[in-house]
């Protein structure tokens, strides 16, 4: 780690709880300290020692166009005098809400707030206005966000059940949050025969990314849509990570399947903080002004947010095969990957979907909660380590997703791949 980063660590633990703004920023599950960013472009990030990193991490999926995208850039620069925040109606709401609706039909009436944890609490609280009833059902391992009532059974590191992942989260708070395992119907059909007339929503990240790219199951994602609609239960999809990322019309669109109502976030604010969240109309028009569910933001709807967001998806259309090109890129380095670690010896697991992938130190297939809390952590710390010394930056925790976006060239991912031949040597040395 370079002196400058350790220094300003140093002085940022003065202020910041852990020096942080977010915990995983703190490299707590991978050990070390964290560099701190200067500067950004493309797919790099730039340490304040100027040193270059290849970036997989980007801010966390959100970056589908890279960093400092130069169309995005001179699209908020050309409007910043116009204002950066109206907390009042404008034009580019409408035309944002429009595309979003175009590429993801399902979302016939949309509000905009300002992260994705507003978004699912918000999609929850409507959840259960419209049905009467108060039981949410989430999967172990699924992050939705820091609401009280969804910190049980999260993903990344905190992997728990049925009690809370944070002090300050009364168990009361939890008696009304079922955990069910993740691509296990046949639980939440048992469940849902005994106690379906208290349960309001089901809400399901479609690939569990805090877990480590786990993919929800066909049978399993289209057994929950079966079995909410029986029910009479609102099904939510948590697309915070997915939507726009896996396709255009995100999960939904590419497993087919309608929910009730979808969370949004991450790649439509380019990098700015925004969420969304939408649905069916009967299901939406409960929300104020209209009905009684109540939710507000000053920020919603911010015109800066909008913009970089509306430039992003505009952008992403104009590309022919957009999708195809990123999961072309995130499947070669993916397979490159592991025929390193076989010519090595190194045993490892990778779990790829479209231009999302984990890399686990195990032997076993990582399809649900229980098997990803068995991989080796200390392994894939050992390798975060020496990646990052060979300018490579994954995701600082062995159970989160890293990204490709556009902006990654073939050279980029060479120059991942021999930095991973000499980790995958240091870790048998």
């Amino acid at each position: 780690m370079d002196r400058l980063s350790l220094r300003l660590f140093e002085e940022a633990k003065k202020i910041f709880p852990g020096g942080v703004n977010s915990p995983v920023r703190s490299f707590n599950a991978v050990g070390g300290n964290p560099i701190f960013i200067k500067r950004a472009k493309g797919a790099k990030i730039f340490g304040v020692d100027n040193r270059c990193y290849i970036d997989y991490v980007m801010s966390w999926g959100a970056l589908i166009l890279g960093h400092s995208n130069r169309i995005v850039v001179n699209e908020l620069k050309k409007h910043l005098s116009e204002g950066t925040s109206y907390g009042a109606p404008h034009r580019l709401e409408i035309e944002f809400a429009r595309e979003i609706r175009k590429a993801i039909p399902s979302m016939e009436l949309i509000r905009f707030v300002n992260s994705g944890t507003e978004a699912t609490m918000s999609a929850i609280r409507l959840a259960r206005g419209f049905t009467g009833r108060d039981v949410v059902v989430k999967f172990g391992g699924s992050y939705h966000g820091h609401a009280d009532y969804l910190l049980t059974g999260s993903g990344s590191g905190v992997m728990s059940l049925k009690v809370p992942n944070s002090m300050g989260v009364p168990y009361s708070i939890l008696k009304d949050t079922v955990v069910l395992p993740y691509n296990n119907l046949k639980k939440v059909d048992e469940f849902l025969r005994l106690r379906h007339k208290e349960v309001a929503c089901i809400i399901v990240e479609p690939i569990a990314a805090n877990m480590g790219v786990v993919p929800a199951r066909e049978d399993f994602i289209r057994g929950l849509r079966k079995l909410s609609a029986h029910y009479g239960i609102v099904l939510i999809f948590d697309e915070v990570i997915t939507g726009f990322r896996l396709s255009y019309s995100g999960a939904q669109g590419y497993f087919g399947i309608k929910p009730d109502l979808t969370c949004l976030g991450k790649i439509i604010g380019a990098g700015l903080p925004i969420g969304a969240y939408g649905g069916r109309r009967d299901i939406m028009k409960l929300v104020a002004p209209l009905g009684g569910v109540y939710q507000a933001g000053t920020l919603s709807g911010n015109p800066v947010a909008i913009r970089a967001g509306l430039s992003t998806l505009k952008q992403i259309k104009k590309v022919q095969r957009f999708y195809y090109i990123l999961d072309e890129k995130t499947t070669y380095l993916s397979e490159q990957i592991k025929l390193l670690a076989k010519k090595i010896n190194v045993i490892i697991r990778i779990n790829k979907i479209s231009s999302m992938f984990t890399i686990f130190f195990t032997n076993q297939d990582i399809n649900d909660h229980s098997s990803a809390k068995k991989t080796d952590t200390s392994l894939y710390s050992r390798f975060f380590h020496q990646m990052l010394k060979r300018g490579i930056y994954l995701a600082p925790s062995n159970f989160e997703a890293n990204f490709l976006s556009m902006a990654h060239t073939d050279k980029d991912i060479e120059d991942t791949l021999r930095a991973c031949a000499y980790a995958f040597k240091s870790l048998k040395g």
